[in-house]
């Protein structure tokens, strides 16, 4: 084992995680971990991802990549000129692209030559087809003229009629929609709504979180482990309400009455595996829990008469 995997190892023990917690953390397959912590870099798929796995190794664990960049240099392998075969197809697409561009051009008066070609024989054949439609037309009598125009009439009346029954229903519905909207604000009045509540971050420092919660005549919490995690859940005078290993599967969640109490604290041992409900309303980490594992959430409960 290297130096830079006992590093990383140490600073992983410290926070509390397994390789599984990392993994689900960093999305980087356990077997690549294990071999950045043994100091096995031939699984690895290239020399880019060695750098790239330990980049956020180390974030994961709360360490300054630069720095352990900087410290463990010798350790870790440089990126050399894998790229190069990349930059030169790129410079090859380029060329080949050119090229068909040059071609396309070449060929573009061409084809502008043969769509001007066939404009004039279509333009031909439309004014042959006009005038010969001319020569043998017969004027229409009288009596279908009388009868064309009693058609149309006939038609706009129709269309008048259709006119005035639309109207007269939009101004039934428009009625129809105001005296609605009458009964509604009527109701308002006699029943005012209830405003909902509301649970919003007042500071957020280091792992640890403070929330405000208002508008609300309850205080139920719920904690749900969605893997394994330590929980104790107190109130700001130190007693506790309940501690211990949440599972998923077995005793994965906790349910409390809260009401009675002015603030709450949350300790997550693992708040990548911890969800807490607020009277069904999930509470969003203000630290993400990628980055702080460990995090200390407070609550304050202001009632409404207070």
């Amino acid at each position: 084992m290297t130096e830079l995997g006992n590093r990383l190892k140490e600073a992983r023990l410290e926070k509390g995680l397994s390789l599984d917690d990392l993994q689900e953390a960093t999305k980087i397959q356990k077997r690549y971990l294990v071999g950045i912590e043994e100091g096995n870099y031939s699984a690895m798929p290239g020399k880019f991802y060695v750098r790239a796995f330990i980049k956020q190794y180390a974030e994961a664990v709360g360490l300054e990549p630069e720095a352990v960049f900087e410290e463990f240099n010798n350790e870790i392998p440089s990126i050399l000129s894998e790229d190069i075969p990349g930059q030169l197809s790129r410079v090859q697409t380029k060329k080949t692209i050119s090229e068909n561009g040059s071609k396309v051009l070449d060929l573009l008066p061409k084809i502008l030559i043969g769509v001007l070609v066939i404009g004039v024989f279509v333009f031909i054949w439309y004014l042959a087809q006009k005038y010969s439609g001319n020569d043998g037309a017969e004027t229409a009598p009288k009596e279908s003229k009388q009868e064309i125009t009693y058609e149309e009439s006939a038609d706009l009346s129709n269309e008048r009629n259709e006119d005035q029954q639309n109207q007269t229903n939009e101004k039934e519905n428009a009625e129809d929609t105001q005296q609605e909207n009458d009964k509604n604000k009527e109701e308002e009045k006699d029943n005012p709504v209830q405003p909902s509540q509301e649970l919003n971050v007042v500071e957020a420092n280091g792992d640890q979180s403070i929330y405000e919660l208002t508008n609300t005549e309850t205080f139920q919490l719920k904690v749900v482990s969605t893997g394994e995690t330590w929980v104790n859940i107190k109130n700001n005078k130190g007693y506790s309400f309940f501690q211990g290993m949440l599972k998923k599967g077995e005793t994965e969640s906790q349910t409390l009455d809260m009401s009675q109490e002015t603030e709450v604290v949350i300790v997550a041992g693992n708040s990548t595996a911890t969800e807490i409900f607020i009277n069904d309303q999930k509470l969003e980490y203000a630290v993400a829990p990628a980055e702080v594992v460990r995090q200390d959430i407070i609550i304050r409960y202001v009632k409404n008469n207070q």
